[in-house]
């Protein structure tokens, strides 16, 4: 892939194509679009595979686009994911990706959009993600590629992948990170009133995400505070007096309704909350600090349990041990 003068203004191709999810589409493109209000100087572009200049979204939504063979001077390829892996691993959009690779910067695909990356063999010995609905069919299909089945996106030299959807938003965001620093990538999240920021190596799902919903409301109204405040003080004794109920009752109505006790639910939050902070900049003891943790060797342990390290020996997450 080509290097660019970083001064020069960067154009964003979006290769779109019928069946492409509109949430793929929009949250990137949203992120470029505030980066050029704040004075970066990105254009972004639809750009058709098809025959036809109008794409019909997954969702039934139609967007205009210009036909690829047009496409000239792009510093970053993006393609978003579809309803179908099938369709993002078409023979044509994999003959549009070869005929670009060597003049663009970077390429980044998000969900089923991975899936077109290596049908093209851009992912051949590369780590990369996809959304968790499709690892299996991913791993079956593409068994060259390093499969990472657990982060939000990924990055391997000049090649990113998510899991698409809103994690498409977070690798938008790591590539502006990228051109114009954290702190404007920052403001970004702020101006789309994004909840989080998702680092590299952060899970695709959280762990309030991937556990079930409990049906007694005080539960999953514990659950909730537990997110919000994970270095709170949630002893069985203390949370059972607050509620009003026996420590033993509590214990057995915790693990009914949410499958693990409540040491071990805290325990994971905490856990998670700490990585964020540790992939944001701060040190394992300063994040395991603000968790509720004792200390930030579990942290770091749990981190060098999940590092990759690319084929150039550099860590693919930065990480700080102070």
């Amino acid at each position: 892939m080509s290097r660019r003068d970083p001064a020069h203004q960067r154009h964003i191709a979006v290769l779109v194509y019928d069946g492409v999810r509109a949430l793929d589409l929009a949250g990137p493109t949203e992120v470029f679009e505030i980066a050029r209000e704040m004075g970066c100087g990105y254009t972004t572009g639809l750009y058709s595979t098809a025959n036809s200049p109008t794409v019909r979204c997954a969702s039934g939504m139609t967007v205009h686009a210009t036909a690829a063979s047009a496409l000239t001077n792009a510093d970053t390829l993006l393609v978003p994911g579809g309803d179908d892996p099938a369709r993002a691993a078409a023979p044509w959009l994999s003959k549009v990706l070869r005929a670009q690779l060597n003049d663009v910067r970077r390429i980044a695909a998000l969900g089923t959009g991975c899936f077109a990356l290596a049908a093209a063999g851009i992912l051949d010995g590369r780590r990369t993600t996809t959304h968790w609905r499709h690892l299996d069919a991913f791993a079956a299909r593409h068994p060259t590629a390093v499969l990472d089945r657990e982060s939000a996106f990924t990055r391997d030299g000049p090649v990113w992948t998510s899991a698409g959807a809103s994690a498409g938003v977070d690798l938008a965001l790591a590539l502006v990170g990228e051109d114009h620093g954290a702190a404007v990538a920052q403001e970004i999240a702020k101006e789309m009133v994004l909840p989080g920021r998702r680092m590299e190596g952060h899970p695709q799902l959280s762990v309030a995400a991937r556990t079930p919903r409990p049906k007694h409301p005080e539960i999953d109204r514990l659950l909730v505070t537990i997110s919000v405040d994970p270095a709170g003080d949630y002893e069985l004794d203390s949370v059972a007096a607050h509620l009003g109920i026996s420590a033993r009752h509590l214990a057995r109505l915790f693990k009914a309704q949410v499958g693990v006790t409540l040491r071990q639910y805290v325990h994971e939050v905490r856990l998670e909350n700490a990585v964020g902070l540790v992939l944001a900049g701060e040190s394992f003891h300063a994040a395991a600090r603000r968790s509720g943790l004792h200390g930030g060797a579990r942290v770091r342990d749990h981190l060098a349990g999940r590092l990759r390290v690319d084929a150039r020996g550099a860590e693919a997450v930065s990480i700080h041990a102070g």
